[in-house]
């Protein structure tokens, strides 16, 4: 019987060879990926102990492809948590269901296969892998995420090789691995027979640094034997372990990572070099490359593939790189274990700052009050010691690796402070970053987790509380404030959103503290699969029947599962982009501010357009100054720009900062920022002015500036109170017939008519209609809901009844001859709270009708919290039914994409068109989407029908879609989502942000509808 203690020994491995360096060379390899024999059994046994002699016969077995996942080619199924591990927390014991993978392969040595040493090697196995060659017990190895080889060299024959590995889905290392993550077994990374030839380099170290002061570059590289180095570019040809110092050296940064190609030679053998010369360090408080500061405009990234899982392509990761380059992310951490090596290949030729964490995380020890910690426990020392050694050894000569981070949410112990002093004696060159131990002192960075915007400002300015258990002015305290700040985590990303990230740049970016961010995460990891009538989803961990799993949790990225742009990540991206242009119509000047920490702007190009409407009436180039890093310039606008009157409406300038020339991530012309300003307007705004307002706005002014944005404020001012409307403003045009009239069975005005009892609007110019009612429910994004009871507005809504209104019509009158009054009480069963609302109804001269409402609450309101905080409304506005054969929308406003009021620093202001159903994001969970703030005026059309018109008094938000918000509420999947047979238009006066409560602060209160009395106005007219 096989000895099978090795599974729960908590010895991270049998048999390996050392760690070393990853490398390309000339020197033979042969790829073992492809097709395998493949049997899953229940237990950690697996098919028994003869599975790995060379002459069974496994004619019969299944094959399955390598690298892959089983749980993903049609074996067993993947299973998703968050934080709790998915087996008994009984370190390092594992249940006897332990579903477990036998492999096999056969296959023969190459050719002129050279003299010297042979190594197998695997680049991941998870989690523990057994491996037999022709049936010879190798050894085995946990760490999942990380390489490990075996020297075969006195096994391998020329023919008939039989490669064997068992694979169990559990061992002692799962304990060290409850990353926020699938549970994917198999050997899903690359496997390889590598020759060794003989005098050949088994390990080198590049140290390539930079001398900024005078521009030199500074090269050794140790090798375990003696080779030659040489660089052609520069010159240079000079033996392992010499010291040498290059001037006129280019330095690597992201902004431009410039690779010095040569060859290491010893021996037979030509290894392939990609030096780039750079020093990290950390001084005066502040994270430093090159001398120069730095700041992380970062994702964190795990590996995932819909289809695939862990199991990526190079292709695929390279998408992955280019879209992050055209969305100005600079940094990746890579949460939360080192990543395939070809990914850190790319980061080195595209140019992204790497913080490199290691493949440890010991969360769900939480639900023990950490009890048993690994990382506190010596006798976890040898295989948390062996994470590290590995991805250390791997990565060292990437010059994109900046930073080692000892792994993630696995609390202190003894054993970072060890695997620290390692780091440090075995690479000096990089800082360390380790965010749980609240002492910090196994980390060169003081670091958190999602802190709140006014957190994130006393940080900035050193004046942070003393973490828990860490005693004000120790001495621990005294060297955390001294440390730079490294945002490890924030803005979680998840459904529609997250909000506030132009709050948070502001902060990055305003203290020297600050080395940026890493917004969570980069991509859903969301599985594909499809209903019993082939309809396709994207799964996650709710939809597998397992207990525990993490539900939607894993459904928190930037891109969608298969890769499409969030509006979260354009929102991102204009956040941080690299230049912010600012439009200063007055004054005339432009102010380009130059974000970059290297770079100056003489790569870009400029370009602008003035707009009336939306309608483009000039338009023109020119180029920048070469604008320092982190500095600013003003520039004249272009006399061609300016004017003093728009011909219609709102004159709008907008400027673009595009590439001069092409990169190896975008074309020549591809954008990198834009900015616009109001020029000028043909009218003052309609609407009476604000004198009088009935309590505070809706929402506040939303906190700085927007990045490269001069125009008005996100939601428009409250209207004032009725008194007055019908004698004078823009809502109180003379009508041009008398008032309404009864006719038949409904009450006439202008091209309206409206059903005497109740007061909705059924006609319209012909066209059939429904409403409009108050509306105040929202189908809660995932944000609405917090994290667990945590930020939770949605429990509060339900409570008192938000997502359940009852609406009385209490009158319906005509008021001065010429206009309809309904007023309406809106509140929920078994509560005295309501809002009651007066709709005035007044026909203008142009055939258009003018609505006013007013909204007062009565009843208790909750005064005391629910669910930890005071109810606020999810929206104020009204809802309409039209006709589903409305297929097209054209605005004037904010675009193209869905905008809230803490995210909407992505969209220009312009004129814009859409299909109907193209103005629903299709989230993977369904939730409120596809907002537009700050629109001006909106037509829906349709063939066969007039063109309804909205003007805003002065804006107003709009939602359309085919469901009602209730039908989305309800809904699980996109699938679940079926055409009404109307198109449902909100028209919104207000509307609460997004936020990224889900898993971060609280939304901030101006981000909010608070209940307070609101008047807003709008006017509706059909042509066609």
């Amino acid at each position: 019987m096989t000895d099978l203690r090795y599974v729960e020994d908590v010895a991270p491995g049998a048999g390996r060879r050392r760690p070393r360096a990853d490398f390309r060379s000339d020197a033979p390899r042969l790829c073992l990926n492809g097709r395998w024999r493949f049997r899953l059994s229940p237990t950690a046994a697996g098919t028994g102990p003869g599975f790995a002699a060379p002459d069974l016969d496994d004619t019969d077995w299944a094959t399955i492809r390598v690298p892959a996942h089983w749980v993903l080619e049609g074996y067993d199924q993947p299973l998703y948590t968050n934080t709790a591990f998915p087996f008994p927390l009984d370190p390092p014991r594992l249940p006897r269901e332990n579903p477990t993978g036998d492999y096999r392969l056969r296959f023969d040595r190459p050719d002129g296969w050279p003299p010297g040493h042979a190594v197998l090697r695997f680049q991941g196995v998870d989690s523990c892998g057994q491996v037999w060659l022709n049936g010879v017990e190798l050894g085995h190895s946990k760490g999942s995420r990380l390489p490990f080889e075996f020297d075969v060299t006195d096994h391998l024959r020329p023919t008939g090789n039989v490669l064997a590995v068992r694979v169990h889905r559990w061992s002692s290392g799962s304990y060290l691995e409850d990353q926020d993550m699938w549970w994917l077994p198999g050997i899903f990374r690359d496997v390889e027979l590598i020759a060794r030839p003989v005098g050949s380099i088994d390990d080198f170290f590049v140290h390539a640094g930079y001398r900024h002061l005078d521009r030199t570059g500074t090269l050794r590289v140790d090798a375990d034997v003696t080779g030659m180095v040489e660089i052609p570019e520069l010159g240079l040809r000079v033996p392992t372990g010499v010291d040498v110092a290059l001037a006129g050296i280019e330095p690597w940064s992201a902004e431009s990572p410039r690779l010095y190609r040569g060859t290491l030679r010893a021996g037979d053998e030509r290894i392939e070099l990609a030096v780039g010369f750079r020093t990290v360090s950390v001084e005066g408080g502040r994270l430093l490359v090159n001398g120069a500061p730095v700041l992380f405009r970062g994702v964190n990234r795990h590996e995932h593939d819909p289809d695939r899982g862990r199991c990526l392509d190079v292709e695929t990761m390279r998408r992955d790189v280019v879209l992050m380059k055209q969305h100005h992310i600079n940094a990746v951490r890579t949460s939360h274990y080192p990543p395939h090596p070809e990914f850190l290949r790319l980061c080195d030729e595209y140019g992204l700052w790497v913080v490199d964490e290691c493949d440890i995380e010991t969360h769900g020890f939480i639900y023990a009050g950490w009890q048993g910690n690994p990382p506190a426990d010596p006798a976890w020392r040898a295989a948390l010691h062996d994470r590290v050694e590995r991805m250390v050894e791997r990565d060292k000569n990437h010059p994109s690796v900046v930073v080692w981070s000892l792994g993630n949410e696995s609390d202190s112990g003894a054993a970072f402070g060890e695997i620290e002093r390692w780091i440090r004696e075995r690479d000096p060159s990089r800082p360390i970053h380790y965010e749980r131990d609240r002492s910090y002192r196994h980390s060169d960075f003081h670091s958190l987790m999602y802190p709140s915007l006014a957190e994130l400002e006393l940080i900035g300015r050193r004046e942070e509380p003393a973490p828990e258990g860490v005693e004000p002015g120790s001495a621990d305290d005294v060297r955390r404030r001294g440390l730079p700040f490294l945002l490890c985590e924030y803005a979680h990303a998840m459904g529609n959103g997250p909000g506030s990230l132009v709050d948070y740049q502001r902060i990055l970016e305003g203290y020297e503290r600050f080395c940026g961010g890493f917004v969570w995460e980069w991509i859903d990891h969301g599985l594909r699969g499809r209903t019993a009538d082939g309809v396709g989803y994207f799964r996650h961990g709710g939809d597998i029947d397992h207990q525990p799993n993490g539900g939607r949790y894993c459904l928190d990225g930037l891109l969608f599962a298969d890769r499409t742009p969030s509006p979260g990540l354009r929102e991102y991206a204009k956040a941080i982009e690299p230049v912010d242009i600012a439009v200063d119509a007055e004054a005339g000047w432009l102010t380009l501010r130059n974000r970059y920490d290297v770079s100056d702007l003489a790569h870009l190009r400029l370009s602008w357009t003035v707009e009336d409407d939306g309608v483009p009436v000039a338009a023109g180039e020119f180029d920048p100054p070469a604008v320092p890093a982190r500095s600013s310039a003003r520039v004249p606008l272009p006399e061609a720009a300016r004017g003093t009157a728009a011909r219609a409406g709102e004159r709008w300038l907008t400027v673009r900062a595009v590439l001069g020339a092409a990169t190896n991530w975008a074309s020549a012309g591809h954008e990198v920022a834009w900015g616009q300003g109001r020029l000028a307007e043909s009218v003052p705004p309609a609407g009476p002015s604000d004198v009088g307002l009935a309590g505070p706005p809706v929402v506040p002014p939303a906190g700085p500036p927007d990045v490269g944005l001069a125009g008005p404020p996100a939601v428009p001012p409250v209207r004032p109170p009725d008194v007055g409307l019908a004698a004078e403003g823009a809502l109180a045009r003379p009508p041009t017939r008398s008032g309404p009239a009864i006719v038949g069975d409904r009450l006439v005005l202008g091209p309206a008519e409206f059903d005497p009892g109740s007061g909705r609007l059924v006609r319209f110019g012909g066209l059939e209609v429904d409403g409009p009612e108050l509306d105040v429910w929202r189908a809660p994004t995932e944000n609405d809901h917090g994290q667990g009871a945590l930020n939770d507005l949605v429990a509060g809504w339900r409570a008192v009844g938000l997502d359940r209104m009852l609406h009385r019509v209490d009158e319906v009158r005509t008021e001065a001859g010429d206009r309809l009054v309904v007023r309406v009480r809106s509140g929920p069963a078994a509560q005295t709270l309501a809002l009651r609302a007066v709709l005035r109804w007044a026909l203008c001269a142009d055939a258009s009708l003018a609505l006013t409402v007013r909204v007062e609450p009565e009843g208790i309101w909750a005064d005391t919290p629910i669910g930890g905080h005071r109810i606020t409304l999810p929206r104020l506005g009204l809802r309409m039914a039209l006709p589903g054969g409305f297929g097209a929308a054209r605005w004037f406003g904010r675009g193209p994409g869905e905008t809230y009021v803490d995210s909407r620093t992505a969209a220009r202001v312009g004129r814009f068109s859409s299909s109907v159903d193209a103005l629903q994001t299709p989230y993977p969970f369904p939730q409120e989407n596809g907002n537009h703030v700050e629109t001006r005026w909106l037509e829906l059309s349709g063939q066969g029908l007039p063109v309804l018109r909205v003007v805003g008094e002065p804006w107003f938000s709009f939602t359309v879609r085919r469901w009602t918000s209730e039908a989305l509420d309800q809904a699980r999947h996109p699938y679940e989502l079926r055409d009404s047979g109307r198109v449902w238009l909100n028209l919104d006066h207000a509307q609460q942000g997004l936020g990224s409560a889900s898993c971060g602060p609280a939304l901030p209160e101006r981000y909010r509808v608070p209940i307070q009395p609101y008047e807003f106005g709008l006017r509706l007219s059909i042509s066609g």
